[in-house]
């Protein structure tokens, strides 16, 4: 790879090893839907947590550079694989907002959002002084093209130069426990071609200040990380993990893929290594959950949003250095600021009621996609995130038609199910046209059988239609 690479083709290297390139750049794509009126939130009333190697101030909050706004828009069409341009001067507004309302912890890495956020993040932040934020980005080697050892600091430096800065806060093995053989995944990026090493001469040198890890997947992995730590052999300032009320004890439930989120806390805490959190909302899906639990946390926070009661769960425990938000909207970035300014740690009665809502959302037996788009491009054309969810939907609405044609609410819940399907989906882009390759089942960081899961769904879909 060389220094005047172009994009086209930086972005080919990335991509298409153990995690679909073309996937994660879509990435950028928002979960969440928007809020509405968000309340202006305060100055000066950042909740900070302390990093114990550095003793710099690290605010709670998170920006998540994964789901950065758009020229024209999140929602606008666009063909197929087609790289849309970052709104800059939105992003930059926003980035502004940010740090003027205490936010100094920025995410990023060279797969988001096509290969685009790394610069927008550096053009926004050159514009403020260097000692105002903290940078993390990630060594984001997924195609064995860039395992070797010069494409992987190829891949480095140009982080440091889309960035515009000559050193990083906070460095990431990125997304390592994944693929179906983990440790030989691992190997092949970061051992095998000496680069961890090299990684630690850089953070030596002052070029990288912190050195971690985002994990996935397999725990033999995060425990041999671990381990690691223990020994001596490598030492990792920070680590960051997937953290939320459903998945603190419902994780592995849910996947048998997934480790919960208290065994991984708790790890980490005993260690004093300081957490940095992803996934509080598991993609969005825990600021969008159905009526009746809305009503509960309305019924006890009424001037609060149901993704606030998810921030604060993520924000309590003292381990925690910051939590991430992918926050593409203004109206996320000020619903989110309120709550962490000040944070207002749960009590234990709250969190015994999160765990409540948690078990509530368990039994509601909807397929746990977090709509990452990792799984895509679908080599037939399914819209394999759009397909799944509109399924949870429909269960999270009441329009699941599953209590058999006698039911008196068979025939509108049956109606709401196949207009909704139409509506969501395009014909040609459904569960029918599966044919099972399970290209899709290795990059999916929840481990969903998806072939199986368009199978069931596409037979689900033909029975209501026959019912008619």
């Amino acid at each position: 790879m060389s220094k005047d690479i172009n994009r086209r083709s930086f972005l080919k290297l990335l991509g298409g090893g153990a995690v679909a390139t073309s996937a994660l750049l879509t990435a950028c794509k928002g979960n969440d839907n928007k809020t509405t009126a968000a309340k202006e939130p305060p100055k000066g009333k950042m909740t900070y947590r302390t990093n114990p190697k550095t003793g710099e101030k690290v605010s709670i909050l998170g920006y998540g550079m994964m789901r950065l706004p758009v020229v024209g828009g999140n929602d606008a069409k666009k063909k197929e694989g087609e790289v849309t341009p970052i709104d800059q001067e939105m992003v930059n507004r926003q980035i502004d907002y940010a740090l003027e309302h205490g936010v100094n912890y920025f995410d990023t890495s060279p797969a988001y959002c096509q290969g685009q956020s790394e610069r927008a993040t550096g053009i926004a932040l050159k514009r403020h002084p260097r000692n105002k934020y903290f940078i993390a980005t990630k060594l984001s080697n997924f195609n064995p093209e860039t395992w070797t050892r010069k494409a992987s600091i190829e891949m480095f430096e140009n982080s440091l130069k889309e960035l515009q800065t000559d050193y990083v806060d906070y460095l990431l093995l990125h997304a390592i426990g994944q693929g179906k053989d983990s440790l030989a995944t691992f190997n092949g990026r970061y051992m095998d071609n000496g680069i961890l090493d090299w990684l630690v001469e850089q953070r030596e040198k002052g070029r990288i200040r912190n050195l971690g890890f985002s994990y996935h997947g397999d725990v033999k992995i995060f425990d041999l990380m671990l381990k690691w730590h223990d020994e001596g052999k490598y030492h990792w300032d920070f680590v960051q993990i997937e953290l939320n009320y459903l998945d603190w004890n419902y994780a592995n439930e849910i996947n048998p893929v997934n480790t919960d989120a208290v065994y991984l806390y708790n790890e980490l805490k005993k260690r004093n290594i300081p957490a940095i959190i992803m996934e509080p909302l598991l993609g969005g899906r825990l600021a969008n959950v159905p009526d009746p639990i809305v009503a509960k946390m309305k019924e006890r926070e009424p001037e609060n949003s149901v993704a606030s009661w998810a921030f604060r769960f993520a924000g309590t425990p003292d381990g925690v250095l910051t939590v991430l938000s992918g926050m593409t909207y203004m109206e996320h970035l000020k619903d989110n600021l309120c709550t962490y300014s000040p944070l207002k740690p749960l009590t234990k009665e709250e969190e015994a009621f999160l765990m409540e809502i948690a078990n509530d959302i368990y039994n509601l037996n909807t397929i746990p996609c977090n709509e990452c788009n990792y799984c895509m491009p679908c080599p037939y054309g399914i819209d394999i995130p759009a397909v799944l969810s509109h399924y949870n939907r429909c269960i999270k609405e009441g329009n699941m038609p599953n209590k058999g044609s006698q039911d008196p609410d068979y025939r509108r819940a049956r109606r709401a199910f196949l207009i909704g399907y139409d509506r969501s989906v395009p014909r040609l882009r459904q569960a029918s046209h599966c044919i099972g390759c399970g290209q899709c089942v290795e990059h999916c960081p929840q481990g969903i059988k998806i072939p199986e899961e368009m199978h069931r769904i596409d037979k689900f879909v033909e029975e209501l239609k026959q019912n008619g």
